[in-house]
């Protein structure tokens, strides 16, 4: 291996903090441009011959699906790595890390403990994504940003500020939401109950990284709500937490996203979900069915920004470092 090869090896993707805001807005181009071509059915194999390991302790469709297509697309191949392989118990990570990452040329890590996916990367001679942690999901906030993209084209391309509301749940999502605001330059508004707020170093280190956007957080969701160009919720009880679901509900009944509150967003507003959602909990059916809503084509982004970020990973960055 090279020393290139070594730099190349190393560049791991454990949060969206983890790249230049440069770098985020590469990926989301080559993510449009996949896209594009993909419409057109044109499937460029820039990975020939490549493997994607998926470690997952998590159940999954959307990040398990999109990232074997996606890599089948761009000409590799995938290997799903469930509890057969035993991480976490059978072996220690460091050995385990190390063996799978000199069989494939990247990982993709969803579980429980972010924790686990540091020390993945701590030992992985290869990339390694975060497919999803308790701390963060950074491939979902890049397929939220680009559904924000392409639904507000004249915006983004003129850069006039774009006002993402999430409410609910202070969770990885939206962390890793208001992270692709801060690259991108957005407004980012949380509003939830106290006890789920997003702790205030999050908001001090994103203001001090990205001067140019906007950071705030919100006990009213009306007042958060008002004027915002994208209205986003997840699932008030998330996988690991369901012996907290009574309580959860009683403190985030006020925070549901129905007719009424998207009547105060931005006329052109959209609303937006990662998925999976239940209807009539943190969103209202003829929300996230209606002419608003844009669930789906955000769910099918996960596959093209997904795609977007092992080309930059494992090609672009390597014939730009040529």
């Amino acid at each position: 291996m090279t020393e290139r090869d070594a730099n190349m090896a190393h560049r791991h993707v454990l949060s969206l903090l983890d790249l230049t805001s440069s770098e985020v807005r590469r990926v989301l181009f080559l993510a449009a441009e996949l896209k594009s071509k993909f419409k057109r059915g044109v499937r460029p194999s820039v990975l020939n011959g490549q493997v994607l390991a998926l470690l997952f302790q998590k159940q999954s469709l959307r990040t398990r699906v999109s990232f074997e297509s996606g890599i089948r697309h761009l000409g590799g191949s995938s290997l799903y790595l469930a509890d057969d392989v035993g991480f976490g118990k059978r072996e220690p990570t460091q050995d385990i890390a190390t063996i799978l990452g000199s069989y494939v040329d990247a990982i993709v890590f969803r579980g429980y403990r972010h924790q686990d996916c540091v020390d993945l990367a701590k030992f992985a001679p290869c990339p390694v994504i975060n497919g999803l942690t308790d701390h963060s999901h950074p491939c979902q906030a890049l397929a939220d940003a680009l559904t924000i993209m392409e639904a507000f084209v004249e915006e983004t391309a003129n850069q006039r500020p774009i006002t993402v509301t999430y409410i609910g749940d202070g969770n990885n999502v939206a962390r890793s939401l208001g992270e692709v605001c801060g690259h991108l330059g957005w407004r980012f508004r949380l509003a939830s109950p106290a006890a789920y707020a997003l702790e205030p170093e999050f908001y001090a280190q994103l203001s001090e990284r990205f001067p140019q956007a906007s950071f705030k957080a919100y006990t009213d969701p009306v007042a958060a709500a008002t004027d915002a160009h994208v209205l986003y919720t997840d699932v008030w009880t998330s996988m690991g937490q369901e012996a907290e679901r009574a309580e959860r509900l009683v403190a985030f009944a006020p925070f549901q996203v129905n007719s009424k509150l998207l009547s105060i967003a931005n006329p052109a507003a959209i609303f937006l979900h990662c998925l999976p959602a239940i209807r009539g909990e943190e969103v209202s059916a003829d929300v996230i069915d209606g002419p608003h809503s844009r669930i789906y084509p955000q769910a099918e982004n996960r596959m093209h920004a997904q795609k977007g970020l092992l080309y930059w990973l494992l090609h672009d960055r390597f014939c730009n470092e040529a």
